[in-house]
Parts: C-alpha cells; sequence; structure tokens
C-alpha cells in the first residue's frame, strides 16, 4: 500500500476513534450529575444543616465559580475515554495488525485478553476500599472543625485510586510477557519473592491511607497470589523451553556439537527452453526497449 493510502487509512480510523469518544462524551454530559453522585458515594456526606465535628461525615461542594463547568467537562471526556475505549483500540489494533507475523497476534490476543478482566478487577476493588480509606481520612478532622470538600478533588482521589489499582494488577501479566519474550526465567523471578512481597505490601499501606490493615491486605493480598500465579507459569514455560532445546544438557561455557555429516544435494534445476525468436521479437528485437 502506499505511503498515501496509508495515511488516509489512519485518518479514517482516527476519525472513527474520536466520532465514538465524542458521542459517548455527550451521553455522559446528560447523565454528568449522576455519575458525579455514583463516584461520590464513598464520602459519607452531612446532612443539610449539619457540619462535620470530629470526622463524621463530611461536606461535599465546589469552590468556584467555573468549577461545576470544569468538573462536569472533565468528567464527561474521561467517561468518554474510558467507555469508548474498546472502539478507538480496535481502530488502533485494525490499523497495525497487518503488520504483525501469526505469532505476534496470538501473543497481542492473550495480553489484551487478559489485561482488560485484571484492570477491571482492580478498579472495582479500589472501588470497595474507597469507603473505608475516605472515611479514615475524614475521622482525622479536629473536634469542632468542619471538613468541606471539594468535589473535583473528590472525583481526583477516586479516579486515582481506580487507576492506580487496576494498574497495580497487571504486574503479573507484565511478567508473564517477560518470560514468554525470554528477558526473565521463573527462577529469576521466584528468587525476587522476599523484595516482591515487601514491596507490594508497602506499596499497599502507602496507597490505601488507612490505619488499619485491612485496606493494605485487600490490595497486596490478591497481587501477591497473582504474582506467585505468574511465577508458576513462567516455571513450567521454561520447563517446556528447556524441553524442546536440543542443547539444554551442556553447560553455559560448553559449545555444542556440529554436524559434518554432508547433506544431500539435489540435482541442478535446467534452464528453461529458449523462447522462438518469431514470438518474443518486437520490431526485429528480443525485447521491448
Amino acid at each position: 500500500m502506499p505511503l498515501g493510502e496509508h495515511l488516509r487509512e489512519l485518518r479514517n480510523r482516527l476519525a472513527k476513534g474520536l466520532l465514538a469518544i465524542v458521542a459517548v462524551t455527550i451521553v455522559a454530559l446528560v447523565y454528568s450529575e449522576d455519575l458525579m453522585q455514583f463516584l461520590t458515594q464513598s464520602v459519607p456526606k452531612c446532612e443539610p444543616g449539619v457540619t462535620s465535628d470530629g470526622g463524621n461525615c463530611a461536606i461535599v461542594s465546589f469552590n468556584t465559580l467555573i468549577a461545576p463547568f470544569s468538573t462536569t467537562i472533565q468528567l464527561s471526556l474521561t467517561a468518554g475515554l474510558v467507555v469508548a475505549s474498546p472502539v478507538w483500540l480496535y481502530q488502533l489494533w485494525a490499523f497495525v495488525a497487518p503488520g504483525l507475523h501469526r505469532n505476534e497476534k496470538k501473543y497481542t490476543y492473550a495480553f489484551v485478553g487478559a489485561a482488560v478482566p485484571l484492570f477491571t478487577a482492580g478498579a472495582y476493588l479500589a472501588y470497595r476500599i474507597l469507603p473505608i480509606s475516605v472515611q479514615v481520612l475524614i475521622s482525622l478532622t479536629p473536634g469542632g472543625s468542619a471538613n468541606i470538600l471539594a468535589l473535583n478533588d473528590v472525583l481526583d482521589f477516586t479516579l486515582r485510586m481506580v487507576i492506580v489499582f487496576g494498574l497495580a494488577f497487571e504486574l503479573p501479566l507484565v511478567l508473564v510477557m517477560l518470560n514468554l519474550t525470554g528477558v526473565l526465567t521463573g527462577r529469576r523471578m521466584l528468587g525476587w519473592w522476599r523484595a516482591v512481597i515487601m514491596g507490594v505490601f508497602v506499596f499497599g499501606a502507602v496507597i490505601t491511607p488507612t490505619t488499619d490493615p485491612v485496606g493494605m491486605i485487600a490490595l497486596a493480598g490478591p497481587i501477591t497470589v497473582l504474582y506467585f500465579m505468574a511465577v508458576g507459569f513462567s516455571l513450567v514455560n521454561d520447563m517446556r523451553r528447556r524441553r524442546s532445546n536440543p542443547d539444554r544438557g551442556l553447560a553455559d561455557d560448553e559449545a555444542s556439537e556440529v554436524d559434518l555429516r554432508p547433506e544431500p544435494v539435489s540435482a541442478a534445476l535446467a534452464l528453461p527452453e529458449q523462447s522462438s525468436p518469431e514470438r518474443d521479437r518486437v520490431n526485429g528485437y528480443d525485447d521491448v526497449t
């Protein structure tokens, strides 16, 4: 395909992806208030006329004149990007896929097929933990003080937690892909288990601002299980790779044997028959030029 055709195809596929994002964004604008209520359910809101005293509840409001408009646009665009992601990701994939080999396409399908459920599971877990985290943070409010939260800050905190949890659940998948490409071995990953578990629990303690271990274990526990599942898969894959390797019994500094037996050589192909001069000559010459 010429370069111009590639550019036209890229333009058409980007236009389809942008149309899907715009369509979902418009729908999200219509239901923006419902989306805000859904994402701020983790905050215990005070009743009308009641202020937070000792961290029992919080008042969620806008703190600037333009904040309602900017927050609505930001939330709608985020919803458009997330909900329309299957469409624009497929358009990008359809543009790149013709240049990939069959095994590369197979690995890509497996990666996407596992990445989506893992990210969804992490995002759902974050949404379930959010009420505990928010309640603990609000409880730190000194007595006699009102806790007034900006709605855009609450939405940013919620989206950040969801994205961080979702990406954290992708760690085992990245390890598996590194093993399939030969970068990491299962034995090496297994040797890192102490440092990985320590890092996962420290990460869970930092990213979940709660004083109890429930939030930390809720994040670190599943990631640890997924890590050992990735290690088990890598060990099995390494065993399969060694069985198919004819030099598996050799040491690292030992050369493999060279097969010096001659191979049979087939007879040379005969030259094609000469074309008839009468048929191939043009104006007395044997070619067009």
